[in-house]
């Protein structure tokens, strides 16, 4: 992080395990039970990302003076892999945005990749697949 960055928002969560596993965030937004075997995390982070994309999306309409005439949605899929001992995730995220030209929408979803900050994490670190439907 560069000294000029502004902090703009601390997601503050206390994850136990086990059994009785729970998730919980300090402001009492977010309260899950994480019973193990549980793939909570990939629900959990195509959940975030998704959410996170769709605000891209809308800042990238904006930047473009593109109107949504309604609010795009999201189903992320998230792959826990393994291959030759390790662990690795991979994606998909099918997107919709109706009512909106399909090569303007598709503009807006490579667009939200480079805005998006959970893109820019995985950004050649997994196998990312976008599809416009």
């Amino acid at each position: 992080m560069t000294a000029t960055a502004k902090v703009l928002f601390t997601g503050k969560t206390h994850t136990t395990a086990g059994r009785d596993g729970a998730a919980r965030s300090r402001d009492g937004f977010l309260d899950i039970k994480l019973p193990q075997p549980h793939p909570a995390a990939e629900n959990l982070f195509g959940a975030a990302w998704s959410a996170c994309y769709i605000g891209a999306i809308g800042l990238a309409a904006a930047q473009r003076e593109v109107k949504l005439p309604s609010e795009p949605e999201v189903d992320a899929e998230i792959n826990l892999n393994q291959a030759g001992g390790a662990f690795f995730l991979s994606a998909r995220l099918n997107v919709h945005i109706p009512g909106v030209e399909r090569a303007v929408a598709q503009e807006l979803i490579e667009a939200a990749h480079g805005i998006c900050p959970y893109s820019k994490a995985v950004h050649g670190n997994i196998e990312v697949t976008t599809t416009l439907v």
